[in-house]
């Protein structure tokens, strides 16, 4: 029979997985053998992963940060596992842009009943992501916005974070060095996009995810601290999405494989995680990795 890993955070969604469990594993049963694996720490998922060796399936129940530790595992075993997602974190924005519903039902029917679709996943330095790398302005939010609050008030706990370190957030002075050419100066915020959603806004509806591309995306600023003039460029873009056409505010390219040189302080954000500082080398792994969608 095949093997399936069922993995989850029971901090998620408020701990409705938790409740649920012996009902998720009933439905899985009637195909794969389950195994379950309760988060007790930051890297365990990921290591149970890659101790279990090679299964068909790995079900992750939680957010995109969860999601995040096994995507790392997968690449780093080099697993052949298929992955469904049952969407348990604050935003899903992976889950939102490959049209899996949040309720457990609809997602496990997905998981039994859908079809395979090979995403890309993107390299940084030794890290890997699979939606989002990100540094500047409201690039914290997400990891420093307490789980506690998360739990009780939901999505408007990143706004409250978002609100109180708005005007006391440097620029970053940043070069990207890519074949053919490079582009440098100073900007509010870096977004590298391989996703359809982030923060729970759609910004790019029309996103390919395994065309081995991610959309750059900077925010040009002229000083040192962001100001109100980029704070409403920012907003622009989360409301209304992506535009191709460059201005003197917004520069976006679309790159498979880069350098990004700046400051050893700047914090990097990869799928709501910080996971580094400094300077990176950047690559996209076309269909690196295999999830379950909705058939339609």
């Amino acid at each position: 029979m095949k093997k399936c890993l069922f993995v989850y955070n029971s901090q998620s969604g408020k701990g409705r997985i938790k409740n649920k469990e012996n009902k998720i594993v009933s439905y899985l049963s009637r195909d794969y053998q389950v195994e379950v694996c309760v988060s007790q720490y930051a890297g365990h998922i990921g290591k149970t992963i890659i101790e279990k060796g090679n299964v068909d399936l790995i079900v992750v129940a939680g957010g995109d940060g969860t999601l995040n530790e096994v995507i790392n595992a997968v690449m780093q075993s080099k697993s052949t596992a298929k992955i469904g997602i049952i969407p348990a974190g604050t935003v899903n924005d992976v889950a939102h842009s490959l049209g899996i519903k949040r309720k457990i039902k609809k997602a496990l029917e997905t998981i039994l009943t859908g079809k395979e679709f090979k995403h890309d996943v993107f390299r940084v330095n030794n890290r890997y992501g699979i939606y989002v790398c990100c540094a500047g302005l409201f690039t914290e939010t997400s990891y420093a916005t307490s789980q506690s609050k998360k739990r009780k008030i939901g999505k408007i706990a990143y706004v409250f974070h978002a609100l109180k370190s708005i005007f006391s957030t440097k620029t970053i002075k940043l070069k990207i060095a890519y074949q053919g050419g490079e582009i440098q100066g100073r900007f509010a915020l870096m977004l590298l996009l391989n996703s359809r959603s982030v923060a729970g806004f759609y910004v790019n509806k029309n996103a390919c995810l395994n065309d081995g591309l991610v959309d750059v995306v900077l925010f040009n600023s002229k000083k040192d601290k962001v100001g109100l003039g980029s704070i409403l460029w920012v907003a622009v873009f989360f409301l209304r999405g992506l535009r191709k056409k460059n201005n003197k505010n917004i520069v976006t390219l679309k790159l498979d494989k880069f350098y990004v040189d700046m400051a050893d302080d700047t914090v990097i954000n990869i799928d709501g995680e910080k996971v580094g500082q400094g300077n990176f080398d950047f690559e996209v792994i076309r269909e690196g990795v295999k999830i379950i969608v909705p058939n339609e």
